[in-house]
C-alpha cells in the first residue's frame, strides 16, 4: 500500500456503463455501478470517522494547551 497522503481528489467518470476512477500517481480503476456506489459509501464513512478523529487530536491539544498556560 502506497504510505503517501494525497491532497488531490481523483477524478470520476461514468463510460458504457462502468465508472471509472482516475486519480494520484496513476491510479486508475473501472468499477461497476453498484461497485462505485458502495465504494462511495465507505469512503464518506472513512472521510467522517478520519475527519472526527483529526478534530478529538485538536480538541486534546487544546486541552494540553490550556493545562499548561499560567
Amino acid at each position: 500500500m502506497d504510505n503517501k497522503l494525497h491532497d488531490e481528489a481523483s477524478k470520476v467518470t461514468a463510460e458504457k456503463g462502468q465508472v471509472l476512477v482516475s486519480g494520484p500517481d496513476g491510479v486508475a480503476v473501472a468499477l461497476t455501478p453498484e461497485a462505485a456506489a458502495e465504494t462511495s459509501d465507505r469512503l464518506l464513512d472513512g472521510a467522517a470517522e478520519a475527519q472526527g478523529q483529526l478534530l478529538e487530536e485538536a480538541r486534546l491539544a487544546e486541552e494540553r494547551a490550556a493545562r499548561k498556560a499560567p
